[in-house]
């Protein structure tokens, strides 16, 4: 089900008047008129221009008492909706620990630059809603708190897969793995519950026991990739309400992992040591919270098997 049904409003429509009868009775006093404004309107077009830029620049000048001083140039910044300065990737692809990783706002003009339709209805607004910051409470290390952590946002709108590219370039992770994965987790529906437990204090606010259908019991995950709220709080109540919150936070710490910054899985159940540099080996932690374990490599083998499929390009998946 949808947690944001879109209410539906109706705007006024605008009923058009008989200007021609106006022209034709007072054409000539109209005429005037709007000669004088037009007259006046660029008499003060001219004198704005001449104050705020008196040596024909066109920059926004700033008078003193020594005379007119100019400000500094600056450097324009690409918006996220900015015409690509050069190549668009064709497809995203895995980017080796320690590279550096492309902004958000980057991965945005590459991702707008060929948008697809949207083929998950019931995502429509959260597609449409942005995210927040994190705080600290989420990553294990100092180098995730400070290098991953603040660039985590979920500024991005635009159709599912578009999203799910957009995190899957702006954390170096290949899109298809993302693509895969995040049809293992939800089947690309923000609106998934899961991981239902009978713990009050890990009930995220909002859905406490009982309240999403399930006597004695509230969901611990939510949304498209399953991000789970006891260990990630301060990323409430975006990962709920943004698609892009969602995969942002999610692929933020399958980064971490792949990095190698997460050594405390070497202190934990696993069937190998943990080392950076291990696609699979991220992924499968992203379910168990282990390295290398059974319940890691069952989990991996169900992704990798939607991957070869190409889940995502089939009749069946492509829904409304």
């Amino acid at each position: 089900m949808s947690f944001w049904p879109v209410d539906s409003r109706k705007w006024r429509r605008l009923r058009s008047l008989a200007v021609g009868q106006h022209f034709r009775r007072h054409g000539w006093l109209i005429a005037g008129v709007t000669a004088v404004a037009a007259t006046l309107t660029l008499a003060g077009t001219f004198a704005a221009h001449a104050e705020r830029t008196p040596d024909g620049t066109g920059a926004a000048a700033e008078h003193t008492e020594s005379g007119w001083r100019q400000p500094e140039a600056r450097t324009p910044s690409m918006s996220a909706t900015a015409r690509p300065a050069g190549p668009v990737p064709e497809r995203f692809a895995t980017l080796r620990p320690g590279a550096a990783l492309p902004s958000g706002a980057q991965c945005a003009t590459w991702v707008r630059a060929r948008p697809t339709a949207e083929n998950r209805r019931m995502n429509l607004m959260a597609n449409a809603t942005t995210g927040h910051h994190v705080g600290p409470d989420i990553y294990d290390d100092s180098r995730s708190d400070s290098r991953i952590a603040p660039r985590v946002d979920g500024a991005f709108t635009g159709s599912t897969r578009d999203i799910l590219r957009w995190a899957a370039c702006k954390w170096g992770v290949d899109e298809d793995v993302v693509f895969a994965q995040a049809a293992q987790e939800s089947w690309w529906r923000q609106t998934v519950l899961g991981d239902y437990g009978a713990d009050p204090a890990r009930c995220a606010p909002g859905h406490g026991i009982g309240t999403d259908g399930r006597a004695g019991q509230c969901p611990e995950s939510f949304g498209i990739l399953q991000d789970r709220h006891p260990y990630q709080k301060s990323a409430w109540p975006g990962v709920l309400r943004s698609t892009a919150m969602n995969a942002d936070l999610a692929y933020s710490i399958w980064r971490g992992c792949y990095e190698g910054w997460e050594g405390w899985l070497n202190t934990e159940e696993r069937d190998q040591p943990y080392a950076k540099g291990d696609l699979w080996g991220c992924v499968g932690r992203w379910f168990s919270g282990r390295w290398h374990t059974a319940d890691s490599e069952d989990y991996i083998g169900l992704v990798k098997d939607l991957l070869a499929r190409r889940i995502w390009e089939t009749p069946e998946f492509r829904q409304p």
